[in-house]
């Protein structure tokens, strides 16, 4: 399959989705749900300039990496974490979960009723929604220090997910927007389809094509545990490698409990290929 990536003969996409299926995760499980990258950095111009790198996400980084600051921030993170806790790790959070997927996909059924599910019954608060492409770029890449998420394939070939076609009340935020349809970047102008349309141009350009593996290592492969993790600034709450922990030397049955749950809501790293 690498081979014929290597050759043109598949798609990015379709590697992607084989390896998320190799990896053991799933469209029937939010909870290891497929995860794609960021590919793109630009959600500010007019046009998509493809040809330039600047235009590009920095693929050999995971999202915490991608500023130099909040990089060092997470390393200092990883340091004192060291002094004081046993729980070693850069983040607390993870880049794929079910309230994550449901968030992105909350605007279509059945992820409507999934996330009020893990919401406790409700929307969120409306400022904290999914509503522009550009704020959960920065949030996700720069602006958080609990968001490192990473998208869904949804956003490389689904428009209707961006649109709020069943006109859920959503909520207003503080600024007085009312929440509906997602909030594009100037370059999509205004269309979904042509945002998905570029969107999956990206995933599919010679750049991403050039630079790909370097995010499969950090999620599918080598870089995802390990000393090569915290070389990367990689590393995560130990319970999220839930396939790298013997649950049944846990005799605790509340620490068991706390692990699984843990598992389920927050995230879980895949499957290394």
């Amino acid at each position: 399959c690498f081979l014929s990536l290597q050759k043109r003969e598949i798609s990015n996409f379709d590697y992607l989705m084989y390896l998320n299926t190799l990896a053991g995760r799933s469209y029937n499980d939010y909870m290891q749900y497929p995860v794609f990258p960021w590919v793109l950095a630009d959600y500010h111009s007019e046009t998509l300039n493809l040809t330039n790198p600047q235009t590009f996400r920095d693929l050999s980084k995971p999202m915490g990496a991608q500023t130099v600051e909040r990089k060092q921030k997470f390393i200092q993170r990883f340091n004192e974490v060291e002094k004081n806790l046993s729980a070693q790790c850069h983040y607390c959070t993870h880049y794929s979960s079910a309230i994550i997927v449901a968030s992105y996909l909350v605007r279509m059924e059945p992820f409507t009723q999934t996330f009020c599910s893990l919401q406790g019954g409700s929307f969120d608060v409306a400022d904290r929604m999914f509503h522009s492409v550009k704020s959960t770029w920065e949030s996700a890449s720069r602006d958080n220090m609990s968001d490192v998420r990473e998208l869904t394939p949804e956003f490389f070939y689904l428009p209707e997910f961006l649109t709020n076609a069943n006109h859920f009340e959503l909520g207003c935020m503080q600024d007085g927007t009312v929440l509906g349809d997602v909030q594009l970047p100037p370059w999509a102008d205004g269309d979904p389809h042509k945002f998905i349309l570029l969107h999956r141009q990206a995933l599919e350009s010679d750049y991403v094509s050039a630079h790909l593996h370097c995010w499969i290592d950090l999620i599918f492969g080598h870089k995802q545990h390990g000393t090569a993790a915290v070389e990367a600034v990689n590393t995560y709450h130990p319970y999220f490698y839930g396939d790298k922990m013997d649950l049944n030397n846990v005799k605790d049955p509340l620490i068991k409990s706390t692990i699984l749950g843990f598992i389920s809501n927050f995230g879980q790293i895949p499957k290394q290929v």
